[in-house]
């Protein structure tokens, strides 16, 4: 399959097999690094990784994939250019992508990871922005294959901040490929009307089944729980608000039985904070896998980086 040249904004922008093919990519080039096998798909590639919020598996995988297939990876920090400030994203970006040969974004804007995409005329990968975070679910994908054999037909619920772009890009990927996702929040969390609208259309083409509810009861019969926090970067003026919203549907042992299934695991992108979105004894219960998930974003990254721009 070819996605060279191709940017990655979203999973809106990929048919279900190009996703798949991606995640085939993933596990093909995870068996190689434990094997200890590099390539050198990115060999005098220089790659751009701008980074407006701070990161420890984004800016971390980006940087090892980069370097494992045989690119120069330059980070840019919020301090050390003019994105936005003194020279236009537009600017920015046609000076980046006469530099360098792809670029990585991690900020605020989805409007903004656009632009540099549009305007550098290179590879653009979204890293996290407020809307989407489109390697994330890559990784989360990979990670249930791992522990199911499968992605089709998987029952994933999201508990928590159902309008976060966690939420949203879990809703996109599993209906593009067929796993039923529930998002459990209160109404005042709930995603976008028009998002769940286009999710609905994907969902017909996969047979994916799409609910939101603030009915904890929808655990039942789950294959994956997943959270995220409850408060994501730039909104901490929430907090106290956000904290007395979700605290009843905090994941704790009581929630996971309610699935009724001896096989439920529980996931987090990370970084969690415990005691808040996830009981310490959850969390513990279920490490291997989450570092499993964090681990994946990689292998993942890696396999989006040389698909869309290696040899």
């Amino acid at each position: 399959m070819n996605l060279k040249g191709r940017s990655f904004l979203t999973l809106k922008d990929f048919m279900p097999e190009e996703i798949l093919y991606l995640l085939d990519l993933a596990a093909e080039l995870k068996a190689k690094k434990k094997q200890g096998i590099t390539g050198e798909s990115l060999k005098g590639k220089n790659i751009a990784l701008i980074f407006e919020k701070p990161s420890t598996r984004t800016r971390c995988a980006f940087t090892i994939g980069c370097i494992d297939e045989g690119a120069h990876p330059e980070y840019l920090g919020k301090d050390d250019i003019q994105l936005g400030h003194k020279e236009s994203v537009e600017d920015t970006a046609r000076v980046l992508g006469r530099m360098f040969d792809g670029i990585e974004f991690r900020g605020f804007k989805q409007e903004t990871v656009e632009k540099l995409a549009k305007y550098s005329k290179v590879p653009v990968w979204n890293g996290l922005t407020d809307l989407y975070h489109p390697t994330q679910i890559l990784a989360d994908f990979l990670t249930i294959k791992e522990q199911f054999g499968y992605l089709k037909g998987i029952h994933l619920v999201f508990v928590g901040d159902g309008r976060n772009n966690m939420a949203n890009s879990l809703m996109i990927g599993s209906a593009k490929l067929g796993l039923h996702f529930t998002i459990l929040a209160p109404k005042e969390l709930w995603p976008s009307k028009e998002l769940c609208e286009q999710c609905e259309e994907y969902a017909k083409d996969s047979g994916a089944v799409i609910t939101v509810t603030d009915d904890k009861n929808a655990v039942k019969g789950a294959d994956v729980i997943y959270t995220d926090v409850w408060c994501s970067m730039g909104e901490e003026a929430k907090a106290a608000e956000r904290i007395a919203l979700l605290k009843p549907y905090q994941v704790n042992s009581k929630l996971m039985g309610m699935t009724e299934k001896e096989d439920t695991i529980f996931m987090h992108c990370l970084p969690a904070v415990k005691e808040n979105e996830v009981t310490e004894e959850v969390f513990e219960k279920f490490a291997d896998i989450v570092f499993d998930e964090a681990e994946n974003r990689m292998h993942t990254i890696k396999a989006v980086m040389v698909a869309t721009l290696g040899k």
